[in-house]
């Protein structure tokens, strides 16, 4: 027998989908639950091997029930199975402890596989959230250059930028040194002015020289 799991999904049909899955692949399901406060009662009384959890739950969601649900059951280990691949979802799960993300548009069989691979205690991660997971890496070394109480507020993208600027490229250099069109360059710039509450390429890059005092 496999892994012992809880389930935990908003949806009753996604739910029982996926416990016919699971127990016809050799897991043993031993609970279901709608929400996060659910399953952090549920994952302390069954204490299950594996949790499978969804982000996007009413109440209580996957995301806060996260931490809560390890302090409920330390020795199992959580899996978010979510049609939501973002960037953020992603890294505040990671932090919160999950040891996998899968989307729900992974085949059957593959989500099978890598829940097994969790339960031996392997990272469990979809192709496109684990290369979204290294460029997210990638990026974070470019923020060596920013103070943490402006990097807090950008994305790691916008971090890249405003540190070009501060190299005193233009648009046609930072589209070329990162591989995105001029556009997409001047949203980017469009975003962390408004983050940083400045109003040119000036004023953000004195806000950067303050920052670092």
């Amino acid at each position: 027998m496999d892994a012992r799991v809880l389930i935990v999904d908003d949806h009753p049909l996604t739910r029982e989908a996926l416990a016919t899955l699971l127990a016809g692949s050799g897991f043993e399901v031993v609970g279901q639950a709608a929400d996060g406060e659910e399953a952090i009662s549920l994952a302390g009384t069954l204490r299950p091997d594996l949790v499978l959890l969804d982000l996007s739950m009413p109440g209580l969601d996957g995301l806060g029930a996260l931490p809560r649900l390890r302090g409920a059951a330390p020795d199992c280990e959580v899996v978010v199975l979510t049609a939501s691949g973002t960037e953020e979802n992603l890294l505040a799960a990671i932090r919160a402890g999950a040891a996998g993300y899968l989307l729900k548009s992974e085949p059957p069989d593959r989500i099978v596989e890598f829940l097994r691979g969790a339960a031996r205690g392997e990272a469990a991660l979809s192709g496109e959230v684990a290369r979204r997971l290294v460029e997210q890496v990638r990026e974070g070394g470019h923020r060596g250059g920013v103070p943490d109480e402006i990097a807090a507020t950008l994305s790691a993208r916008e971090v890249e930028v405003l540190l070009l600027l501060d190299e005193h490229l233009g648009t046609d250099d930072i589209a070329r040194r990162l591989f995105i069109s001029e556009h997409t360059v001047r949203s980017h710039v469009k975003s962390l002015l408004h983050k940083l509450n400045v109003s040119s390429r000036r004023e953000a890059l004195e806000a950067l020289a303050v920052a670092r005092g």
